[in-house]
């Protein structure tokens, strides 16, 4: 099991445990977390599971792939380390990653 935190809008810590191949929206809906929309339920289709990756692990989790690129033109207030949540794979490597809930999703 890796560890995950999703901080919510208003600064809820969601400390979670998630297998390694799950995703962190997966994780997100799984725990309730309130924010994470997940309208397509993980199919690249919707922008409703943004998050911002914290910037201590942006690096490590990578840039979005060029499909997950043109939803995220219809994300709420996308930044340089935008992601949709369900792209993001747990795994060993990122164990331990934080993540923010944006004000609203798209």
């Amino acid at each position: 099991m890796t560890k995950i935190t999703i901080v919510a809008f208003d600064g809820t810590r969601f400390d979670l445990d998630a297998a390694n191949g799950s995703t962190v929206m997966e994780n997100a809906v799984r725990n309730s977390v309130p924010g994470i929309e997940a309208e397509c339920g993980g199919a690249c289709a919707c922008a409703t599971c943004h998050v911002y990756v914290d910037d201590a692990w942006s690096e490590r989790v990578g840039p979005p792939s060029p499909m997950e690129e043109d939803m995220l033109d219809f994300a709420y207030e996308v930044k340089p380390t935008s992601r949709l949540s369900c792209q993001i794979k747990m795994s060993d490597a990122l164990d331990g990653l934080v993540v923010n809930v944006p004000e609203r999703q798209a």
